[in-house]
């Protein structure tokens, strides 16, 4: 603990106080801190927009399939039945089922990451919404998670799907990858989950819409990077 403790020292005393980075540099600070403290971590990107969730011409949601995967395990379930339970199967889902998972989240049992539904499961979903919708896992339709094409849904879900929201402060924030991966596919990563904040600028945001982008690691320091860097690949 001590030797990791004076390593986490050394990486921080390193670092520029007050320094703006290039996507780049803070995906190499970011990766090397991993090494020096042989953890493969979860790199993640956090934003401040310009908005007030608190009206609703300002929220931020959505979903963005990052191109390089997010290097997690995501847990698929879905609720669907007959022919549509078996493509769900077919196509990696977990946990494939209808008043069967239904009695399983009310008994507590949440053994899934992201779930999806189809359209006529809905009315059934609805009964448990007040578990899932708290956790982020509500199927809906904006987010492309109460859909008919569930093998679509579920490669997308394992693929490297990531949902994004805006939380109060305007702060919205997501994992892009893991210490392991190349700078290049983190870079990619970031790039297409910024683009995809970009893109959904909401109607009533007014000003500065991006006021900070920040990446950090599990255990690493958070490090200001350079919008411009991202959107203009620097």
């Amino acid at each position: 603990m001590a030797k990791t403790a004076r390593k986490m020292a050394a990486i921080r005393e390193a670092l520029e106080e007050g320094k703006v980075y290039t996507l780049p540099e803070a995906l190499e600070v970011l990766k090397n801190a991993g090494k020096e403290r042989k953890l493969n971590e979860s790199v993640e990107i956090a934003m401040n927009l310009g908005v007030d969730t608190r009206h609703a011409d300002q929220n931020v949601r959505g979903m963005v399939t990052l191109p390089e995967g997010t290097g997690k395990d995501v847990r698929v379930a879905v609720f669907a039945r007959d022919a549509k339970a078996d493509e769900a199967r077919e196509a990696g889902a977990d946990i494939v089922g209808a008043e069967d998972l239904l009695e399983a989240i009310q008994g507590g049992t949440i053994a899934f990451d992201r779930c999806i539904a189809t359209p006529d499961m809905m009315a059934l979903v609805g009964r448990v919404a007040r578990i899932l919708g708290p956790r982020g896992l509500m199927p809906n339709p904006k987010l492309g998670t109460v859909t008919p094409n569930v093998a679509e849904a579920v490669k997308a879900a394992k693929g490297g799907a990531v949902e994004f929201r805006a939380e109060k402060g305007g702060i919205i924030h997501a994992g892009v990858g893991k210490s392991d991966f190349s700078t290049e596919r983190l870079a990619a990563n970031v790039r297409a989950f910024v683009d995809a904040i970009l893109r959904a600028k909401p109607a009533g945001a007014k000003g500065v819409y991006v006021k900070k982008v920040t990446l950090s690691s599990t255990m690493g320091p958070g490090l200001r990077v350079d919008l411009a860097s991202i959107t203009q690949g620097a």
